[in-house]
């Protein structure tokens, strides 16, 4: 079993156009919330997306910046598609996990299934109902709620880097109040830049606003069948 490793290829070699093959021949949609949701021209959801259309445009903007992103040197395509399988798993949202998934596998090669697995295991292991965290001001620490720490166990399938990235990307999803400079200290003794630190860190945030666009939009189609009834 081959644990992820940043690929030593050109970054532009992993540059893809959304409608066009990307991973492993997997098309990407032209619209990533679209395609999950099942979007079609003038519906209701069509309708809802379209009056706010730099909104729209935006967040498939950022999408494509971090799943095809120019360089790619900091951090990989695998690990961002094994840090967004996790980070989306840790949101309980299957269908983008799902998405997810199917696109780490492809370009995690003989191993992309294994890598796939072992993810799944961590989510399950590293799930809670949080926000956990003791605040460290003392006006706000009767509202501290201590959590379980997650340590990633796939060491030996995932590496020490990707497992390092997501014991972090566990902290920023359930436990924030307590990402401090040591948090920080622990990625670069696993190999990470700073440069790779914000990205990763841009991911984790970018997943969670997908998380709740698909939710959101989700909510609101069943609303409007709802009310149409």
């Amino acid at each position: 079993m081959t644990p992820l490793t940043t690929p030593a290829g050109p970054a532009t070699d992993v540059r893809t156009d959304p409608g066009s093959p990307g991973y492993g021949g997997i098309v990407e949609p032209a619209d990533v919330v679209d395609h999950l949701l099942g979007v079609r021209p003038g519906d209701r959801l069509d309708q809802i997306r379209a009056a706010r259309p730099e909104a729209r445009a935006n967040a498939q903007k950022a999408y494509e910046a971090l799943f095809h992103p120019v360089d790619d040197s900091q951090i990989s395509v695998a690990e961002r598609l094994a840090v967004a399988t996790f980070v989306v798993g840790l949101h309980g949202s299957e269908d983008l996990r799902d998405y997810y998934a199917t696109r780490l596998a492809a370009v995690g090669g003989g191993s992309g299934y294994v890598v796939v697995g072992a993810v799944d295991e961590e989510v399950a292991r590293a799930r809670g109902n949080g926000p956990y965290g003791i605040y460290r001001e003392p006006g706000l620490a009767p509202e501290s709620r201590p959590g379980p720490s997650f340590e990633a166990a796939a060491e030996a399938v995932l590496g020490g880097r990707l497992s390092a990235a997501l014991e972090h990307a566990q902290l920023l999803v359930l436990r924030p109040r307590e990402a401090t400079p040591e948090a920080l200290d622990r990625l670069l003794t696993k190999g990470w830049s700073t440069t790779g630190i914000v990205t990763l860190s841009q991911l984790v945030a970018f997943l969670a606003f997908q998380v709740r666009v698909v939710h959101g939009l989700r909510q609101l189609a069943a609303a409007g069948s709802e009310g149409a009834r």
